[in-house]
């Protein structure tokens, strides 16, 4: 019975033993859906680790976990110079997902630095080659730009870039008063020249109206008797047939508009 329970202990102990080792040489990972692994094996790389478990030898085996899901990175405040020497801050959001790891990891100490750098230099190109007022017209056109100068960059670091953007451009205090006193200043102009439009339309409406009454005369009569005639209470004593009269202008005035409707009918 004894030697019974010497070997059960044995047999248990080595067990332990060989569980203890083996937890020793091998470790169990697990790379998530979102992650890939870079497996080394005595420093060199071996494969890429896709989603799942894995055991490895922990004695000359390590793995790298990289993740490939899509980041945002935001470049804050940089302050460049313009063309016409105007220092301006720009701040600048990026999208972006590593899609070959080994080269992210492998062709710089840093890939989320370098990208950084790739942006900020990307910025400073644009804004030195354009003067202030044309940046202004242009910061329609700034993402599709920075977009195109920083793309090619982004896919020799490993990463693909899926969009950036331009959230802030900030001018020095003197500089936004004197685009404030611009805009002013345009507003104003384009009110003169609306107020001129309308008196030169007015204008000419009453340089019409003056031919016509030259060219007829007996127009101007008929409009005063029909500006009476709108209002109340007034009384026109005309010489109607050789003799005097007194009508009332209303009644004058429907007169004149029933010759007039008339007079359209023959014709």
């Amino acid at each position: 019975m004894m030697e019974h329970l010497i070997t059960l202990g044995l047999i248990a102990l080595g067990s332990a033993v060989g569980v203890w080792i083996f937890n020793q040489l091998f470790q169990h990972i697990r790379i998530w859906e979102w992650e890939r692994g870079l497996r080394y094996s005595h420093g060199r790389f071996m494969r890429v680790l896709e989603p799942g478990q894995y055991w490895i030898f922990t004695y000359s085996t390590s793995v790298t976990r990289i993740d490939v899901r899509p980041q945002i990175g935001i470049s804050v405040g940089q302050e460049v110079l313009s063309a016409d020497n105007v220092a301006v801050k720009i701040s600048v959001a990026f999208r972006y997902r590593v899609v070959d790891p080994v080269r992210a990891t492998h062709d710089q100490q840093n890939y989320q630095q370098a990208l950084y750098l790739l942006v900020q230099i990307a910025i400073r190109e644009i804004v030195a080659g354009y003067p202030i007022e044309d940046l202004l017209e242009r910061r329609l056109e700034l993402d599709k730009m920075l977009l195109d100068r920083t793309k090619q960059g982004f896919h020799e670091l490993g990463l693909d870039l899926t969009g950036i953007n331009i959230r802030d451009i900030t001018f020095p205090g003197e500089l936004k008063k004197i685009f404030a006193q611009v805009v002013k200043a345009r507003k104003e102009g384009l009110a003169a020249l609306e107020r001129a439009r309308g008196e030169t339309a007015a204008l000419r409406n009453l340089a019409n109206a003056a031919r016509l009454l030259e060219d007829n005369p007996a127009l101007l009569r008929l409009r005063t008797i029909q500006a009476l005639g709108d209002s109340a209470g007034n009384t026109l004593v005309l010489n109607l047939s050789g003799a005097e009269g007194v009508i009332p202008v209303k009644k004058l005035n429907q007169v004149v508009e029933s010759r007039a409707a008339s007079e359209s009918d023959s014709d």
